[in-house]
């Protein structure tokens, strides 16, 4: 174990969309059924002498365009210690559903960057960032996913834009996922590729976990 990320005594808020609210608002509140639990969970046994508060504010369905929407209530007011992010796969799909009106690689990039701008000029606040992911094969032949597996790597592309530039951390959970699939089908981990079973929630949480352990 390394000196873990978050400090004792300090608050660790964690936005994003469904993959982060999985149930919060409802039966598995408050910190949902999903990875931001399991994330809990590991720190907790392996750093029990720390008091740490955490929150989850993920909304299912959420782009960064309704993040930038409810930055200010959701994340700003609660003047968190740390700070995660996992949001672009619900942008994604409108782009290429409604490409005229959907949150294209651009607008994602402009949004991210306001978003990042204004948190550290707030609260200065130390944040990883958890890629999109989509939990499919290299070449799938459904046509879709194929649509979605080429435009996936400029999202991602923004969010390590975005770590450099504000100096955060960053889990590649795409790129986590691609080496699981060398040695497992992609069924194993999920019922369609954008929500994981439990065992695809802990693969986030471990990945997660192991670069916030790195101090």
């Amino acid at each position: 174990m390394g000196d873990f990320w978050v400090k004792d005594g300090e608050t660790f808020l964690l936005i994003g969309d469904s993959i982060t609210d999985c149930g919060r608002r409802g039966d598995a509140a408050p910190l949902g059924a999903g990875y931001v639990k399991r994330l809990t969970e590991l720190i907790t046994a392996n750093y029990m002498e720390r008091d740490i508060r955490y929150i989850n504010t993920g909304i299912g369905g959420n782009k960064i365009t309704d993040l930038k929407g409810r930055w200010q209530e959701d994340m700003l007011d609660h003047k968190p210690d740390r700070l995660s992010i996992m949001i672009g796969i619900n942008d994604l799909h409108s782009y290429l559903r409604d490409p005229e009106n959907g949150v294209g690689p651009d607008l994602y990039a402009e949004i991210f960057d306001e978003l990042l701008d204004v948190t550290k000029k707030e609260l200065g606040c130390p944040v990883v960032l958890i890629t999109p992911f989509y939990i499919s094969r290299e070449a799938p032949e459904d046509p879709f996913q194929k649509q979605v597996m080429e435009i996936l790597p400029e999202y991602i592309g923004t969010m390590e834009k975005m770590s450099r530039k504000y100096d955060t951390r960053l889990v590649n959970t795409q790129q986590v996922f691609q080496e699981h699939l060398k040695y497992r089908e992609p069924e194993e981990f999920r019922p369609e590729p954008v929500h994981p079973y439990p065992i695809g929630h802990a693969i986030v949480a471990c990945a997660v976990y192991e670069e916030l352990d790195k101090g």
